[in-house]
């Protein structure tokens, strides 16, 4: 896994050189690179306005190359594939997309995604299904859902994992989970919580 805090730099050509030698080392012992958040360095070449674009746009066309001459595998992760220059796109063997999960898919998440053995009490998976979230947003209010009942001494509950789920919502700036089924209510209790309508 590539630590792009370890490759970027702000000085001009050491980005280059940090890659050159992570790509050196990749072919020398024949391991998988992997690239989390891709955008971010396979970000789109811009208009050069001044100098630090014409430097960025050389970055960027010196990991073309770079990926290009690499025989070894390459993968690359993003949530936003749009930001990635489309010379790297045309150049992949293999576009695999993660469609956002339908409401069986989403069912079959909540279903596993506590232990066997976690504490849990009244859970009604079909209706967290019908929140529109992603895996990871399911696995992080599973997570969240899990510190709120233990702080409070208790089994993981329907009330745990929607507070979980409405901060959830909050960090991702939404207003709802994306479904008529649930709303912010900030006037239960004194706090902000998720209901269903």
């Amino acid at each position: 896994r590539i630590d792009l805090s370890a490759v970027v730099s702000k000085y001009i050509g050491e980005s280059e050189k940090n890659l050159a030698q992570i790509f050196a080392a990749a072919e020398e012992s024949s391991v998988v690179l992997l690239f989390d958040e891709a955008d971010s360095l396979f970000g789109k070449r811009s208009e050069v306005k001044d100098s630090r674009d014409r430097y960025a746009n050389l970055e960027v066309s010196y990991l073309l190359q770079r990926m290009e001459a690499y025989h070894g595998l390459s993968i690359l992760t993003t949530n936003f594939k749009e930001a990635i220059d489309s010379a790297f796109e045309r150049r992949l063997r293999f576009v695999v997309e993660f469609p956002f999960p339908d409401t069986a898919q989403r069912l079959e998440m909540w279903q596993r995604v506590f232990p066997k053995k976690a504490p849990t009490e009244g859970l009604d998976f079909k209706k967290l299904a019908n929140l529109a979230v992603t895996g990871a947003n399911i696995r992080n209010i599973a997570l969240n859902g899990a510190f709120l009942a233990s702080a409070a001494g208790e089994a993981i509950q329907m009330k745990h994992l929607l507070q979980a789920a409405f901060r959830e919502c909050k960090k991702e700036g939404r207003a709802t989970l994306g479904t008529r089924n649930w709303v912010v209510d900030s006037q239960q209790n004194g706090r902000n919580d998720l209901r269903e309508i």
